[in-house]
């Protein structure tokens, strides 16, 4: 496993890794389009130019969370009102990590925009050699429910779908993370090469907030649609845990973003685990720096 190093806000590099589900490949279908998109949406065409990273306010009260909970991590949120990012601890934030099940948001986000799958609700055959995580995978399931449950292999078949040239062509058109993918289609975000920081996350989720990503806009609602986990009076959470290395030591994220007013804050969080007995406390010191932040209620 590769271990990361330390980032500036205009020039990221690195890698980390590893996770133990692997899956039985096989030959991907024809690709077909998708139902809601136009015929002619693809990857193809130059990438608009990655947006500058806003600058940075250290929070106090995000920082207290942490020492409080006895970990090592980080946490961001992109403020639209002040245009610069609030968070603790800059230079983890600025450091890549193996993104883990995050990325299940931009491989729906590719999937859905190239036709390997017409919707997120179509099923995708589970396929694995390995014993699952979790007992809730072994089935054949829709994105929509895969990505409640967070299943690693029907997100590998959907990669194995979308095929080699394809994905990389979306992850380099989103400007996601150093836009590695290596040689392996179904291992790339959990194994690596592919890593991503907090803040990287927090600018791509922006964009997807605000359905500015250049793919298509249908499938950029339905990927935020999938995404939602909690509905308040006059706000809307949308969040994706990963978990590097599960069940074992490892890097956790939580990110996401927050509707409410008219306004999105995107966010991301990402923390040393030390196994099991710390996965729960990714999603709940996330929602409480949310709220320290003043962002949820």
């Amino acid at each position: 496993m590769a271990s990361p190093s330390v980032l500036g806000l205009s020039m990221l590099l690195s890698t980390f890794a590893s996770t133990a589900v692997a899956a039985v490949p096989h030959a991907p279908p024809a690709p077909r389009a998708p139902a809601g998109l136009p015929p002619e949406s693809s990857l193809d065409g130059p990438a608009p130019a990655p947006a500058q990273a806003p600058g940075w306010r250290q929070e106090p009260a995000v920082e207290i969370l942490f020492r409080r909970a006895g970990k090592a991590g980080t946490f961001v949120l992109f403020d639209p009102d002040r245009g610069l990012m609030r968070g603790h601890n800059r230079q983890r934030a600025e450091t890549r990590f193996t993104p883990a099940s995050t990325f299940k948001i931009a491989n729906s986000l590719i999937g859905l925009s190239v036709g390997a799958v017409a919707s997120v609700d179509e099923v995708l055959p589970y396929r694995s050699n390995e014993p699952p995580f979790s007992p809730a995978w072994e089935r054949d399931m829709g994105l929509r429910e895969a990505m409640v449950v967070s299943n690693v292999p029907i997100y590998q078949e959907l990669a194995r779908r979308i095929g080699m040239e394809r994905m990389h062509q979306g992850v380099v058109r989103l400007g996601y993370g150093n836009e590695q993918i290596g040689p392996q289609v179904d291992r790339f975000w959990l194994r690596g090469p592919l890593a991503i920081s907090a803040v990287e996350q927090t600018l791509f989720l922006n964009r997807l907030a605000r359905r500015q990503l250049p793919f298509p806009i249908a499938a950029q609602r339905a990927v935020a649609d999938i995404t939602v986990v909690e509905r308040g009076e006059g706000w809307v959470l949308h969040a994706k845990t990963g978990w590097q290395n599960g069940p074992g030591a490892g890097v956790g994220w939580w990110v996401g973003w927050v509707g409410k007013g008219g306004r999105d804050y995107p966010f991301a969080l990402n923390m040393d685990l030390g196994g099991p007995a710390g996965a729960d406390l990714r999603p709940s010191l996330g929602r409480a720096a949310l709220k320290a932040t003043g962002v949820l209620p």
